[in-house]
């Protein structure tokens, strides 16, 4: 830890005006109190933009009432009215208790209702059991926010969240802004007044969660927010996301996640931080089954599927993590260091087997350790003895840290342009050795605008070296594990490294729709898969290439066919309703002559007939030539609506289930960066002596289809083309089957 700081979707595209006020859940719900016009909105009448907003009245309101407040000993709202009423006089904000029969409480003149307030106060806490009625009441007193605590809402199963859907709905008609339901405290808690530097703003919807990063104060690393959004029946994570990030205080946002609201809030909300450079670090639990049930048990949010949430936060920058502690360890990092100004790490330590496993680890975590030049050797061995390598890792071999020569070292590593990060991991105290090593990278870390970083080993932690020299720096990102330190630094340099090459996908989204539009929409029927040969209609309408092929009804016709599609040929049964042809014997290969076309014919026919399978015809189509089989498809996630996937086709699909996942809109690094995440990517190289294969063409099928799933997206309920045969380079990609699902 660094030390102290002192130094739904829609396809009405008819539809230009989108209320914001619509919080349904659902996809694509829009955000309350804001108006988005036609040029916010895609070509599927979503927002483009995370409006953000105004909470500065909500974390430093002017007036507070407090209805339900009470001084009455041994009630639960005593303690938290005490509690409100410390926090009002830190803001310097004016509390006014709400309480139908109390004249006063703790000496402070109380009101019986909130329509007796005398004039408008900025935050109203509800410390009532059913805080429904009451928001009637504070809408027409002009309250701008509210906070309820209570529980029994959402989290409670059916009748809670019927329950929650009636306070929404109420305060959607208010135009107050609500926290809560089921919140807590948290963001009238303490936050020290004496640190400076920048801040980390914390989000969580389990209040107990967001304590281990609260405490990092005690270390004296500054937090400015905490906002803890409970069932979020109207403020939620995003809204607050996009506050914090345009907070000039704000170095990095913390966040622990039980489940999304709204996917497409949030991702608006990561593209705003990502956009303003500010770091989001999340906690997102629901990686497994049992973790996804717990979670929606406690918030009753739809947590979604995993592989979505991450790819989704990937693609905007948001890093997850799955600690406590990997969340305190990166967000202080990525708070307070300074830009990066190389990428290359160096590992400096007094042993020469701390500098080889800790460096084993970095490596394999992804973390460029660069062989320091020759040059740089010798200069370095003025220094450390020359029987001991200095090539990176750098191992002083111990006595040179004791005396003038350890600053010598470090200032000379710091000085190599090719070095960004200094990592010295000392794996326990050895003093005077520990103390003067200590003291020497905290003196040479405020000299320099390069990251340096140490390792604490000890499991004691009062030591003076690391309690007082160590954590008292504002310059040193000091951790106690290596694990922290290594995923840390990868972070820090992952980020600067996104956010400075990062293009808001919303910018290039399409907003109105292309020609291929009205051709596809014309084959959709709603509620029905097509057929094989209607799928690839619908392709060729997005300009993806399909064999030549052609349905027909009889054996006379299909030997027809098979002389202008070409020999040898393959045929297929096709149906509406018909997705796994192979299964029942329904696919013919390799058919090289009128004879076999024609009894190939009747075979196909005959099973089709005895499945009691209902076709439209028979495909006869061109056998296209070898190359890598692929799967390009679009599923629908409850979360974020429409989703793009690609992975190994054929039966490799089900056998390694070999995919990467992305939410639309995505531009073409993106399109790439997935092939990249496959493990089989190799095979698109070419590998045993096989031909490279055309990867431009696949990547093009890839934003092709996602700009499919935009503008059909209120009628496409399902893609696969399996397998899309890309060629080798030069020759294409042609989508050999494909399964399309209308909604």
């Amino acid at each position: 830890m660094l030390g102290s700081t002192h130094g739904t979707f829609t396809t009405d595209l008819r539809a230009r005006v989108v209320a914001c006020g619509e919080h349904s859940g659902s996809p694509g719900a829009a955000v309350h109190g804001v108006t988005a016009v036609e040029g916010d909105l895609d070509v599927s009448g979503r927002p483009l933009h995370a409006p953000v907003p105004d909470l500065d009245r909500f974390f430093r309101p002017g007036s507070v009432a407090v209805v339900g407040a009470s001084d009455a000993e041994g009630r639960p709202n005593t303690g938290i009215t005490r509690q409100l009423i410390a926090w009002a006089e830190r803001v310097g904000a004016r509390l006014v208790p709400v309480h139908p029969t109390r004249t006063t409480v703790f000496g402070i003149d109380c009101v019986p209702s909130v329509g007796a307030l005398a004039e408008p106060v900025d935050l109203a806490v509800l410390l009532v059991a059913d805080p429904l009625p009451v928001i009637e009441e504070l809408a027409e007193a002009k309250v701008r926010f509210a906070v309820a605590f209570a529980s029994g809402f959402a989290e409670t199963g059916g009748e809670g969240a019927a329950a929650q859907e009636r306070l929404a709905d109420a305060v959607r008609r208010s135009g107050i802004r609500l926290l809560g339901p089921n919140t807590n405290l948290n963001a009238f808690e303490r936050f020290r007044d004496d640190l400076e530097g920048p801040a980390i703003a914390l989000i969580t919807q389990s209040g107990h969660q967001g304590r281990p990063v609260h405490t990092l104060q005690e270390l004296g690393v500054r937090l400015s927010h905490w906002a803890p959004t409970g069932n979020e029946a109207d403020l939620e994570t995003a809204d607050f996301i996009s506050y914090f990030a345009t907070r000039p205080e704000v170095g990095a946002i913390a966040c622990y996640v039980e489940g999304l609201k709204d996917g497409r809030s949030f991702l608006l909300a990561a593209d705003r931080a990502a956009r303003q450079g500010v770091p989001v670090v999340a906690v997102k639990v629901g990686r497994t089954e049992t973790g996804a049930r717990t979670a929606a048990s406690h918030t009753g949010k739809l947590t979604g599927a995993d592989q979505v949430v991450d790819a989704a936060m990937r693609q905007f920058g948001v890093i997850r993590v799955d600690g406590l502690d990997e969340l305190q360890d990166t967000a202080t990092l990525l708070a307070r260091a300074r830009k990066p100004v190389a990428d290359g790490v160096v590992v400096y330590s007094i042993s020469g087997g701390t500098g080889a496993h800790f460096s084993d680890l970095a490596t394999a975590a992804g973390l460029r350790l660069p062989t320091l030049p020759q040059a740089k050797q010798d200069e370095l061995h003025r220094w450390i003895p020359d029987y001991l390598d200095v090539a990176n890792p750098v191992d002083n071999g111990g006595h040179p840290v004791g005396d003038w020569r350890g600053r010598k070292i470090i200032d000379a590593i710091l000085a190599d342009p090719a070095v960004g990060v200094l990592i010295c991991p000392i794996t326990g105290p050895f003093p005077p050795m520990s103390d003067k090593l200590a003291q020497d990278l905290v003196e040479a870390a405020e000299a320099t605008d390069k990251l340096v970083c140490v390792v604490w080993g000890s499991p004691v932690g009062t030591e003076a070296a690391y309690r007082e020299t160590l954590l008292g720096s504002s310059r040193v990102a000091t951790f106690r594990t290596f694990s922290n330190c290594i995923g840390a630094v990868k972070a820090y340099l992952d980020h600067h490294r996104f956010t400075t090459a990062y293009r808001s996908p919303f910018d290039e989204a399409p907003r109105t729709p292309s020609p291929s539009f009205r051709k596809a929409q014309a084959l959709m029927r709603p509620g029905r898969q097509l057929s094989e040969h209607a799928a690839k209609q619908l392709l060729r309408a997005y300009g993806i290439r399909v064999p030549r092929e052609q349905l027909v009804t009889s054996a006379a016709a299909a030997v027809r066919a098979a002389g202008l599609v070409g020999y040898p040929v393959v045929m297929k049964a096709s149906g509406a309703q018909l997705a796994h042809k192979t299964e029942l014997g329904l696919v013919k290969v390799g058919l090289t002559s009128a004879s076999q076309v024609r009894d190939a014919y009747r075979e196909l026919t005959d099973i089709a007939r005895y499945e009691g399978v209902d076709l439209d015809g028979i495909l006869v189509c061109q056998m296209v030539g070898r190359g890598v089989e692929m799967v390009v498809g679009v599923t629908r996630d409850p979360l974020f609506g429409p989703t793009v996937t690609v992975g190994l086709g054929g039966v490799l699909v089900e056998v390694l289930g070999d995919a990467a996942v992305r939410v639309p809109p995505f531009g073409e690094d993106q399109a790439r960066a997935m092939l990249g995440e496959l493990r089989g990517q190799a095979l698109l190289k070419g590998v045993r002596g096989a031909p490279p294969a055309d990867v431009d063409a696949l990547v093009e099928v890839v934003l092709r289809v996602q700009r499919m799933a935009l503008e059909l997206d209120g009628d496409l309920a399902e893609l696969d083309i399996n397998p899309l045969m890309v060629l080798p380079r030069g020759q294409g990609a042609v989508a050999l089957d494909a399964l399309a699902v209308c909604r």
